[in-house]
C-alpha cells in the first residue's frame, strides 16, 4: 500500500489514516487510489468489525490536491475523472460497508475531504476541528457525496447556506447544528475515537450493517418501501448467531458477547 494512507488492525478495528501531513493530507491520484484500497480491505476482512478514518498532522483532509488539479487543467484534462473514478467509489465503499465506520476529525476537514468525513457513521471531531465546504471558493459544484449526506445531517436550508457561502465551521458549531456526534479536546480525540470504535467492533456487527442499509434505504424510499426492507433485514439478523445468543443472554438476565456473526 501506498506510504500516503497507512492502515492499521487492533482489536477488530481497522485504522485507515491519511498520512500526506505535510500537504494537509489533500488527496492526489496516489492517495485516493491508496485509500480505495484501505476502505475495500477493511470490508472484505472478516476480523475487521469497525473502522477509524481520520488523518496524520493537523488536518483531516483538505480535500483535492490543487497542485495536482492545476496540472490537470493546464494540460487540457480537466477533472481527469477523479470524481467519477475515485470519490464516488471510495465515498460508496464507506457508506455500503456493512460494518461502522468512525471519522476521527482531527483538524481540518474541507472540500472531498468534509464529504469523506460526512459519509462515514459517527463523527468525532476535535475541539480545534473545523469542516468548509470550499467547492464554490475554486468554482465547483460538490462532489462526495455531500449534496446527499449534507442536507440529511442538517437540512437543507443550512447545507445550501454551507455549500454556497463556504464559510468554515467550526467544531462546536459543528455539534450544536448536528454535524458531528461529539467534539473531545484534541489530545484526547485518538483515544475517544478508538474507545468508541473498540465498542462497536465488540457489537453485533451484521446488526449494525442492517442499521446502515435500512437507512440508507429509507433516503430515498417512501415508507412501505422502507417497512418492507427493515422485515427483510429483520429476517436477516434473526438468522445470526448473536441474535440467538443475545436472546438467551436477556432471558438469563446475563450480558450478551457479540461474534459478529
Amino acid at each position: 500500500m501506498s506510504e500516503t494512507v497507512r492502515y492499521d488492525l487492533a482489536d477488530n478495528v481497522a485504522t485507515i489514516t491519511l498520512n500526506r501531513p505535510d500537504a494537509m493530507n489533500s488527496l492526489t491520484v496516489e492517495t485516493k487510489l491508496a485509500l480505495r484500497a484501505a476502505v475495500d480491505r477493511a470490508a472484505a476482512d472478516p476480523s475487521v468489525r469497525a473502522v477509524v478514518l481520520t488523518g496524520a498532522g493537523r488536518a483531516f483532509c483538505a480535500g483535492q490536491d490543487l497542485r495536482e488539479h492545476g496540472d490537470n487543467l493546464t494540460a487540457g484534462r480537466g477533472l481527469d475523472g477523479t470524481v467519477r473514478d475515485h470519490y464516488n467509489p471510495i465515498v460508496l465503499a464507506i457508506a455500503s460497508m456493512a460494518k461502522p465506520v468512525v471519522a476521527a476529525v482531527n483538524g481540518v476537514a474541507a472540500g472531498a475531504g468534509a464529504s469523506l468525513a460526512f459519509a462515514c457513521d459517527l463523527i468525532i471531531a476535535a475541539e480545534k476541528a473545523s469542516f468548509l465546504m470550499a467547492f464554490t471558493n475554486v468554482g465547483l459544484a460538490p462532489d462526495s457525496g455531500a449534496s446527499w449526506t449534507l442536507p440529511r445531517l442538517v437540512g437543507r436550508a443550512k447545507a445550501a447556506e454551507l455549500l454556497m457561502l463556504a464559510e468554515p465551521v467550526r467544531a462546536p458549531q459543528a455539534l450544536e447544528i448536528g454535524l458531528v456526534n461529539q467534539v473531545v479536546p484534541g489530545e484526547e480525540l485518538e483515544s475517544a475515537a478508538r474507545a468508541l470504535a473498540v465498542r462497536l467492533a465488540s457489537g453485533p456487527t451484521v446488526a449494525y450493517g442492517a442499521v446502515k442499509a435500512a437507512l440508507g434505504h429509507a433516503a430515498t424510499h417512501d415508507l412501505a418501501s422502507s417497512l418492507e426492507r427493515e422485515a427483510e433485514l429483520q429476517d436477516l439478523c434473526e438468522k445470526t448467531a448473536d441474535h440467538h445468543a443475545a436472546t438467551a443472554a436477556f432471558l438469563a438476565k446475563e450480558q450478551p458477547v457479540f461474534e459478529g456473526q
